[in-house]
Protein backbone atom coordinates (compact mmCIF):
# COMPACT_ATOMS: atom_id res chain seq x y z
CA UNK A 1 0.00 0.00 0.00
CA UNK A 2 1.67 3.61 -1.19
CA UNK A 3 2.76 5.30 2.33
CA UNK A 4 0.43 8.45 1.61
CA UNK A 5 -3.27 7.68 1.12
CA UNK A 6 -5.12 10.27 -1.21
CA UNK A 7 -7.80 12.04 0.32
CA UNK A 8 -10.76 14.01 -1.22
CA UNK A 9 -13.02 16.43 0.55
CA UNK A 10 -16.76 16.63 -0.29
CA UNK A 11 -18.13 20.18 1.08
CA UNK A 12 -16.01 23.09 0.89
CA UNK A 13 -17.72 25.84 3.76
CA UNK A 14 -15.93 26.92 6.54
CA UNK A 15 -14.55 23.58 8.80
CA UNK A 16 -12.72 22.97 5.30
CA UNK A 17 -10.23 25.38 5.67
CA UNK A 18 -8.72 23.45 8.63
CA UNK A 19 -8.56 20.05 7.14
CA UNK A 20 -6.31 21.47 3.99
CA UNK A 21 -4.04 23.93 6.01
CA UNK A 22 -2.95 21.71 8.86
CA UNK A 23 -2.98 17.89 7.20
CA UNK A 24 0.39 18.80 6.21
CA UNK A 25 1.49 18.51 9.52
CA UNK A 26 0.79 14.46 9.06
CA UNK A 27 2.29 12.11 7.61
CA UNK A 28 -0.15 9.14 5.91
CA UNK A 29 -2.02 11.26 4.00
CA UNK A 30 -2.00 13.92 0.66
CA UNK A 31 -4.94 16.03 0.00
CA UNK A 32 -5.51 16.05 -3.79
CA UNK A 33 -8.94 17.28 -4.62
CA UNK A 34 -11.96 19.03 -3.13
CA UNK A 35 -15.91 19.15 -4.44
CA UNK A 36 -19.03 20.77 -3.31
CA UNK A 37 -22.54 21.42 -4.89
CA UNK A 38 -21.13 24.87 -4.74
CA UNK A 39 -18.54 24.84 -7.53
CA UNK A 40 -17.43 27.89 -6.87
CA UNK A 41 -16.72 27.32 -3.50
CA UNK A 42 -14.71 24.22 -4.55
CA UNK A 43 -12.52 26.33 -6.90
CA UNK A 44 -11.98 28.89 -4.22
CA UNK A 45 -10.81 26.23 -2.15
CA UNK A 46 -8.70 24.67 -4.94
CA UNK A 47 -7.03 27.80 -5.74
CA UNK A 48 -6.29 28.39 -2.16
CA UNK A 49 -4.94 25.54 -1.82
CA UNK A 50 -2.96 24.06 -4.75
CA UNK A 51 -5.49 21.22 -5.16
CA UNK A 52 -8.02 19.55 -8.35
CA UNK A 53 -12.04 21.01 -8.01
CA UNK A 54 -14.18 18.35 -8.65
CA UNK A 55 -17.53 17.82 -9.11
CA UNK A 56 -18.81 15.08 -6.35
CA UNK A 57 -19.44 12.30 -8.85
CA UNK A 58 -15.86 13.42 -10.69
CA UNK A 59 -14.17 12.76 -6.68
CA UNK A 60 -15.87 10.02 -6.37
CA UNK A 61 -14.70 8.12 -9.28
CA UNK A 62 -11.01 9.54 -9.05
CA UNK A 63 -8.88 6.51 -8.94
CA UNK A 64 -6.10 9.08 -6.86
CA UNK A 65 -8.36 9.32 -4.03
CA UNK A 66 -8.62 6.72 -1.23
CA UNK A 67 -10.46 8.52 1.51
CA UNK A 68 -13.15 11.12 1.01
CA UNK A 69 -13.51 13.36 4.17
CA UNK A 70 -17.42 14.33 4.59
CA UNK A 71 -17.61 17.88 5.43
CA UNK A 72 -20.97 18.42 4.71
CA UNK A 73 -24.17 19.40 6.60
CA UNK A 74 -25.28 16.81 9.13
CA UNK A 75 -28.73 16.17 7.23
CA UNK A 76 -27.18 14.67 4.11
CA UNK A 77 -23.66 12.48 6.85
CA UNK A 78 -25.40 9.51 5.74
CA UNK A 79 -26.54 9.93 2.51
CA UNK A 80 -22.82 11.05 1.16
CA UNK A 81 -20.80 8.55 3.08
CA UNK A 82 -22.84 5.96 1.63
CA UNK A 83 -21.85 7.11 -1.51
CA UNK A 84 -18.75 7.26 -0.99
CA UNK A 85 -18.59 3.79 0.07
CA UNK A 86 -20.51 2.75 -2.42
CA UNK A 87 -17.78 3.93 -4.79
CA UNK A 88 -15.00 1.85 -2.81
CA UNK A 89 -13.56 4.37 -0.97
CA UNK A 90 -12.82 4.35 2.86
CA UNK A 91 -14.37 7.82 4.55
CA UNK A 92 -14.18 10.32 7.25
CA UNK A 93 -16.87 12.40 8.41
CA UNK A 94 -17.04 15.14 10.26
CA UNK A 95 -19.41 14.92 13.45
CA UNK A 96 -22.29 14.12 14.01
CA UNK A 97 -21.23 10.97 12.29
CA UNK A 98 -25.04 10.56 11.60
CA UNK A 99 -28.39 11.18 12.72
CA UNK A 100 -29.52 8.03 13.77
CA UNK A 101 -28.55 4.39 14.93
CA UNK A 102 -30.01 2.66 12.12
CA UNK A 103 -27.93 5.30 9.31
CA UNK A 104 -24.90 4.07 11.19
CA UNK A 105 -25.34 0.43 11.04
CA UNK A 106 -26.37 0.31 7.40
CA UNK A 107 -23.25 2.57 7.10
CA UNK A 108 -21.27 -0.36 9.27
CA UNK A 109 -22.72 -3.06 6.74
CA UNK A 110 -21.80 -1.61 3.36
CA UNK A 111 -18.27 -0.66 4.79
CA UNK A 112 -17.72 -4.15 6.06
CA UNK A 113 -18.94 -5.40 2.77
CA UNK A 114 -16.49 -3.37 0.99
CA UNK A 115 -13.68 -4.05 3.77
CA UNK A 116 -13.65 -0.42 4.34
CA UNK A 117 -13.09 1.60 6.83
CA UNK A 118 -15.29 4.52 8.75
CA UNK A 119 -14.11 7.32 10.67
CA UNK A 120 -15.32 10.52 12.24
CA UNK A 121 -14.46 13.50 13.94
CA UNK A 122 -13.69 14.94 16.81
CA UNK A 123 -10.61 14.21 17.49
CA UNK A 124 -10.05 16.81 19.55
CA UNK A 125 -9.38 14.20 22.46
CA UNK A 126 -6.10 13.39 20.52
CA UNK A 127 -4.88 16.60 22.63
CA UNK A 128 -2.35 16.77 24.34
CA UNK A 129 -4.67 17.99 27.58
CA UNK A 130 -7.17 14.99 27.26
CA UNK A 131 -4.42 12.43 26.64
CA UNK A 132 -2.67 13.76 29.79
CA UNK A 133 -6.40 13.86 31.94
CA UNK A 134 -6.59 9.87 30.18
CA UNK A 135 -3.44 9.48 31.42
CA UNK A 136 -4.03 10.63 35.04
CA UNK A 137 -7.05 8.32 34.85
CA UNK A 138 -5.43 5.28 33.79
CA UNK A 139 -2.54 5.87 36.46
CA UNK A 140 -5.23 4.81 39.00
CA UNK A 141 -4.57 7.83 41.52
CA UNK A 142 -7.93 9.16 40.96
CA UNK A 143 -9.20 5.73 41.91
CA UNK A 144 -12.04 4.76 40.47
CA UNK A 145 -14.45 8.07 38.78
CA UNK A 146 -17.63 7.44 40.25
CA UNK A 147 -19.41 11.09 39.08
CA UNK A 148 -18.85 14.27 37.09
CA UNK A 149 -20.43 17.70 35.52
CA UNK A 150 -20.13 18.90 32.15
CA UNK A 151 -21.53 22.34 31.10
CA UNK A 152 -21.29 23.72 27.61
CA UNK A 153 -23.33 26.65 27.35
CA UNK A 154 -23.21 29.97 25.03
CA UNK A 155 -25.63 32.12 22.94
CA UNK A 156 -25.92 30.28 19.78
CA UNK A 157 -24.23 30.83 16.37
CA UNK A 158 -26.31 33.30 14.86
CA UNK A 159 -23.55 35.98 16.43
CA UNK A 160 -20.86 34.70 14.71
CA UNK A 161 -21.69 32.21 11.53
CA UNK A 162 -22.45 33.34 8.16
CA UNK A 163 -25.50 30.96 7.49
CA UNK A 164 -25.86 29.89 10.72
CA UNK A 165 -29.43 28.05 9.79
CA UNK A 166 -28.59 24.85 9.96
CA UNK A 167 -27.54 25.01 13.64
CA UNK A 168 -31.15 25.56 14.71
CA UNK A 169 -32.72 22.27 12.57
CA UNK A 170 -32.97 18.71 13.30
CA UNK A 171 -29.68 17.35 13.52
CA UNK A 172 -28.01 20.01 15.34
CA UNK A 173 -28.54 21.98 18.20
CA UNK A 174 -26.06 22.17 21.26
CA UNK A 175 -26.00 18.73 21.96
CA UNK A 176 -25.56 17.25 18.54
CA UNK A 177 -23.34 20.17 17.06
CA UNK A 178 -21.20 20.90 20.48
CA UNK A 179 -22.04 17.73 21.66
CA UNK A 180 -19.99 15.19 20.41
CA UNK A 181 -16.71 17.01 21.95
CA UNK A 182 -17.94 16.51 25.01
CA UNK A 183 -19.57 13.04 24.94
CA UNK A 184 -16.09 11.51 22.65
CA UNK A 185 -13.91 12.57 25.40
CA UNK A 186 -16.37 11.13 28.01
CA UNK A 187 -16.42 8.29 26.53
CA UNK A 188 -12.36 7.72 25.85
CA UNK A 189 -11.77 9.36 29.99
CA UNK A 190 -14.40 6.80 31.54
CA UNK A 191 -15.59 4.27 29.04
CA UNK A 192 -19.25 3.62 27.06
CA UNK A 193 -22.60 4.87 28.38
CA UNK A 194 -25.76 2.42 29.65
CA UNK A 195 -28.64 4.95 29.72
CA UNK A 196 -29.58 8.51 29.59
CA UNK A 197 -32.25 11.19 30.87
CA UNK A 198 -32.63 14.44 30.06
CA UNK A 199 -34.69 17.74 30.08
CA UNK A 200 -35.08 19.95 26.62
CA UNK A 201 -36.52 22.94 26.26
CA UNK A 202 -36.58 25.69 23.22
CA UNK A 203 -37.00 29.03 24.90
CA UNK A 204 -36.73 31.30 21.27
CA UNK A 205 -38.81 29.64 18.63
CA UNK A 206 -36.81 32.59 16.05
CA UNK A 207 -33.50 33.96 16.26
CA UNK A 208 -32.33 37.15 14.39
CA UNK A 209 -28.68 36.90 13.24
CA UNK A 210 -26.06 39.85 14.12
CA UNK A 211 -23.00 38.14 11.64
CA UNK A 212 -22.81 39.49 8.24
CA UNK A 213 -23.70 39.59 5.54
CA UNK A 214 -27.24 38.27 7.03
CA UNK A 215 -27.31 40.67 9.83
CA UNK A 216 -31.17 41.61 11.06
CA UNK A 217 -32.56 38.19 9.05
CA UNK A 218 -34.95 35.97 11.66
CA UNK A 219 -34.43 32.05 11.24
CA UNK A 220 -36.75 29.84 12.75
CA UNK A 221 -35.74 27.34 15.82
CA UNK A 222 -37.10 23.80 15.50
CA UNK A 223 -34.76 21.81 17.77
CA UNK A 224 -34.12 22.44 21.16
CA UNK A 225 -31.70 24.25 22.45
CA UNK A 226 -31.10 23.89 26.45
CA UNK A 227 -30.75 20.39 27.14
CA UNK A 228 -29.78 19.33 31.08
CA UNK A 229 -28.81 15.20 30.55
CA UNK A 230 -27.99 12.88 33.27
CA UNK A 231 -25.55 9.80 31.47
CA UNK A 232 -24.94 6.54 33.58
CA UNK A 233 -21.48 4.84 32.57
CA UNK A 234 -21.05 1.15 32.23
CA UNK A 235 -18.46 1.42 34.95
CA UNK A 236 -21.29 3.07 37.11
CA UNK A 237 -20.31 6.81 36.99
CA UNK A 238 -22.93 9.43 36.51
CA UNK A 239 -22.39 12.19 34.65
CA UNK A 240 -24.43 15.75 34.43
CA UNK A 241 -24.13 17.14 30.67
CA UNK A 242 -25.54 20.57 30.43
CA UNK A 243 -25.91 21.99 27.17
CA UNK A 244 -27.13 25.56 25.90
CA UNK A 245 -27.15 28.00 23.37
CA UNK A 246 -29.43 30.38 25.62
CA UNK A 247 -26.96 31.26 27.85
CA UNK A 248 -25.02 34.77 28.09
CA UNK A 249 -22.47 34.12 30.69
CA UNK A 250 -21.45 31.16 33.47
CA UNK A 251 -18.98 30.47 35.57
CA UNK A 252 -19.06 26.28 35.28
CA UNK A 253 -16.27 24.55 34.59
CA UNK A 254 -16.00 22.86 31.19
CA UNK A 255 -15.23 19.21 32.60
CA UNK A 256 -14.54 18.11 35.99
CA UNK A 257 -14.56 14.18 36.85
CA UNK A 258 -15.16 13.08 40.57
CA UNK A 259 -13.22 9.33 41.60
CA UNK A 260 -12.45 7.74 44.60
CA UNK A 261 -9.27 9.44 45.44
CA UNK A 262 -9.45 12.95 43.87
CA UNK A 263 -11.36 15.24 41.27
CA UNK A 264 -9.67 16.41 37.78
CA UNK A 265 -10.45 19.67 35.81
CA UNK A 266 -10.45 18.89 32.47
CA UNK A 267 -10.14 21.71 29.98
CA UNK A 268 -12.85 22.56 27.14
CA UNK A 269 -13.25 19.37 24.83
CA UNK A 270 -14.04 21.36 21.87
CA UNK A 271 -10.13 22.50 22.01
CA UNK A 272 -6.73 20.33 22.23
CA UNK A 273 -5.11 21.85 24.52
CA UNK A 274 -5.82 23.73 27.44
CA UNK A 275 -4.75 23.38 32.05
CA UNK A 276 -5.20 20.38 33.53
CA UNK A 277 -5.62 20.54 37.25
CA UNK A 278 -6.47 17.61 39.78
CA UNK A 279 -6.73 17.47 43.72
CA UNK A 280 -5.18 14.06 45.51
CA UNK A 281 -7.60 13.97 48.18
CA UNK A 282 -8.12 16.66 50.82
CA UNK A 283 -4.60 18.00 49.23
CA UNK A 284 -5.17 21.62 46.37
CA UNK A 285 -5.87 21.52 43.62
CA UNK A 286 -3.04 21.81 41.71
CA UNK A 287 -1.38 21.97 37.92
CA UNK A 288 -0.11 18.35 36.70
CA UNK A 289 3.00 18.82 35.39
CA UNK A 290 3.70 20.11 31.56
CA UNK A 291 4.60 16.73 29.30
CA UNK A 292 5.95 17.06 25.96
CA UNK A 293 3.08 16.45 24.28
CA UNK A 294 3.00 17.61 20.11
CA UNK A 295 -0.82 18.27 20.37
CA UNK A 296 -0.78 20.18 23.42
CA UNK A 297 1.50 22.72 21.86
CA UNK A 298 -0.13 26.25 20.30
CA UNK A 299 0.18 26.47 16.91
CA UNK A 300 -2.31 28.65 15.83
CA UNK A 301 -3.87 32.44 16.68
CA UNK A 302 -7.12 32.60 17.85
CA UNK A 303 -8.88 35.90 19.65
CA UNK A 304 -8.19 34.15 22.63
CA UNK A 305 -4.15 34.24 22.23
CA UNK A 306 -2.19 31.55 20.74
CA UNK A 307 -4.16 28.23 20.82
CA UNK A 308 -3.54 24.55 19.88
CA UNK A 309 -5.31 23.09 16.61
CA UNK A 310 -4.64 19.40 15.42
CA UNK A 311 -7.86 18.84 13.71
CA UNK A 312 -7.22 16.14 10.64
CA UNK A 313 -4.97 14.16 13.10
CA UNK A 314 -8.04 11.75 13.44
CA UNK A 315 -7.90 11.18 9.45
CA UNK A 316 -4.17 10.96 9.59
CA UNK A 317 -3.95 7.96 12.60
CA UNK A 318 -7.03 6.60 10.30
CA UNK A 319 -5.05 6.69 7.18
CA UNK A 320 -2.14 5.31 8.91
CA UNK A 321 -3.93 2.32 10.70
CA UNK A 322 -5.23 1.30 7.16
CA UNK A 323 -1.82 0.74 6.19
CA UNK A 324 -0.42 -0.61 9.51
CA UNK A 325 -3.22 -3.24 9.43
CA UNK A 326 -4.81 -1.63 13.44
CA UNK A 327 -7.82 -0.71 14.67
CA UNK A 328 -7.76 3.83 14.24
CA UNK A 329 -8.99 5.50 17.14
CA UNK A 330 -11.61 7.42 15.67
CA UNK A 331 -13.67 4.89 14.60
CA UNK A 332 -17.02 4.21 13.51
CA UNK A 333 -17.96 2.17 17.03
CA UNK A 334 -16.98 4.99 18.91
CA UNK A 335 -18.69 7.70 16.64
CA UNK A 336 -22.12 5.28 16.29
CA UNK A 337 -22.11 5.03 20.43
CA UNK A 338 -21.75 8.76 20.86
CA UNK A 339 -24.65 9.73 18.18
CA UNK A 340 -26.36 6.60 20.58
CA UNK A 341 -25.98 8.43 23.67
CA UNK A 342 -26.67 12.69 22.09
CA UNK A 343 -30.14 11.24 19.98
CA UNK A 344 -31.12 9.51 23.10
CA UNK A 345 -30.56 12.44 25.58
CA UNK A 346 -32.99 14.59 22.79
CA UNK A 347 -35.05 11.13 22.91
CA UNK A 348 -35.30 11.16 26.50
CA UNK A 349 -35.93 15.01 26.24
CA UNK A 350 -39.13 14.69 24.17
CA UNK A 351 -40.92 11.91 26.34
CA UNK A 352 -39.53 12.29 29.81
CA UNK A 353 -38.45 8.67 29.82
CA UNK A 354 -34.96 7.38 30.57
CA UNK A 355 -33.43 5.95 26.74
CA UNK A 356 -31.11 2.51 27.50
CA UNK A 357 -28.23 2.38 24.34
CA UNK A 358 -28.20 0.44 21.87
CA UNK A 359 -24.64 0.06 21.47
CA UNK A 360 -21.56 -0.04 23.07
CA UNK A 361 -17.62 0.60 21.94
CA UNK A 362 -14.11 0.06 23.40
CA UNK A 363 -12.79 2.77 24.31
CA UNK A 364 -10.19 4.07 22.21
CA UNK A 365 -6.09 3.43 22.53
CA UNK A 366 -4.28 6.35 24.34
CA UNK A 367 -2.92 8.36 22.55
CA UNK A 368 0.83 9.16 24.39
CA UNK A 369 3.47 11.41 23.63
CA UNK A 370 5.22 8.63 21.21
CA UNK A 371 2.04 7.87 19.64
CA UNK A 372 1.26 11.31 18.81
CA UNK A 373 4.59 11.55 17.20
CA UNK A 374 4.43 9.53 14.96
CA UNK A 375 1.53 10.58 13.51
CA UNK A 376 3.21 13.80 12.37
CA UNK A 377 5.34 14.47 8.72
CA UNK A 378 8.89 14.48 9.27
CA UNK A 379 10.16 18.19 9.21
CA UNK A 380 12.34 19.19 6.73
Amino acid sequence: MASKLGVGVIGCGNISKAYFSLAPLFRGIKMRACADINMDAAKMRAKEFKLRAETVNELLKDEEIDIVVNLTVPAVHYEVSKAVLEAGKHVYSEKPFVLSIEEGLDLKQRAETKGLRIGSAPDTFFGGAHQLARELIDSGKLGKITSGTCHVMGHGMEHWHPNPDFFFQPGAGPVLDIGPYYVTNLIQLIGPVKQVAAFAATPAKERTISSKPRAGEKIPVNTPTTIHALLEFENGAVVTLNTSWDVWSHGHAPMELYGEAGTVFVPDPNFFGGEVRFTDATKPVKKLPKWDHPFGVPNEMHSQGMMANYRTAGLADMAIAISEGRPHRCSMELALHAVDVMTGILRSGESGKFVAMQTSCERPAALGIKEAKALLAKKK
